[in-house]
């Protein structure tokens, strides 16, 4: 738990919301705010707090670069079903620190070029630089999610996959990138109001894809792919975070604690002045 929320969560999220030994997806509460005890009202005002204490974690996590070319990095993962928040945690979690330490993608239908790759080989060019937070807005793993309930690859290949997405990300790890990996977790329920919501509101429709409609009859098969995602890929290094995401103040919360646990963890120092301080306020005095 990070030393900014010992008064705001009852549990730590990195351990409450973390995929271990025996996780079942199907037992996750999607309604749930497992390690808050409070409401809406309280929850925002906490998440105003913790962005502060984020924007200056990363301003540092990226003036720390300057000095070393070598310095860490955070990538932030996020998966999920269609309208479960993807968007409104980049707006209202990394929306709050300076975009300039930023590396944001996401990932679209890959192009002719990109098919005639390896899959990752369009995700190796996206991770983040020394020194900055790199998030990938769907990612590497639709290659084992749609791919495998859309049947885009054969089983054999989707199955090599699985190891090819470990040995990826140990190499990030072992390059000082700190995975953060978050499925925000939606009912079907819940996505079907929204769903309704983008229907209803001329404001919304831009958002709305018809196809949608027709990956949410493939749920169940979906929900399989998630749960065999989770078995395979959650490692030591890199582990899965299911983040229950029918309440969006709640899943905007937990991925921001998220980060702040991993800056922290990093714990990034300001880089040291490459100058004579004391000559040069004495300069600035005389110009």
């Amino acid at each position: 738990m990070t030393s900014t929320s010992l008064n705001v969560w009852t549990a730590d999220p990195a351990q409450t919301l973390r995929v271990g030994d025996g996780f079942r997806l199907a037992d996750v509460d999607t309604r749930a705010t497992p390690g808050y005890g409070h409401g809406k009202h309280r929850g925002s005002a906490d998440l105003a707090r913790g962005a502060d204490v984020l924007d200056g974690l990363q301003e540092r996590l990226h003036a720390s670069s300057r000095e070393d070319p070598e310095a860490p990095a955070v990538l932030l993962v996020l998966q999920a079903m269609d309208t479960a928040g993807k968007g409104g945690i980049v707006r209202h979690v990394i929306g709050a620190t300076d975009p300039q330490g930023i590396m944001l993608h996401a990932f679209k239908k890959p192009t002719d070029e990109e098919l005639a790759h390896d899959f990752l080989w369009r995700v190796e060019k996206q991770t983040p630089r020394a020194g900055f937070i790199g998030v990938f807005d769907r990612s590497h793993y639709e290659d084992v999610l749609i791919g495998r309930v859309r049947q885009l690859a054969p089983a054999d290949e989707i199955e090599r996959r699985y190891g090819a997405i470990n040995d990826f990300e140990a190499r990030l790890t072992d390059t000082g990138v700190h995975l953060v990996k978050v499925m925000l977790h939606i009912s079907p329920d819940e996505q079907k109001a929204r769903l309704g919501e983008r229907l209803d509101r001329p404001d919304k429709h831009w958002k709305y894809n018809p196809g949608d409609i027709d990956e949410r009859m493939l749920w169940p098969a979906y929900m399989d792919a998630y749960q065999t995602v989770f078995e395979r890929t959650s490692t030591v290094a890199a582990p899965w975070f299911v983040v229950p995401a029918d309440r969006k103040w709640y899943a905007r919360l937990a991925v921001q604690e998220l980060l702040l646990d991993a800056l922290e963890r990093i714990d990034p120092h300001w880089p040291r002045a490459m100058f004579d301080v004391a000559a040069e306020k004495i300069r600035l005095a005389a110009s």
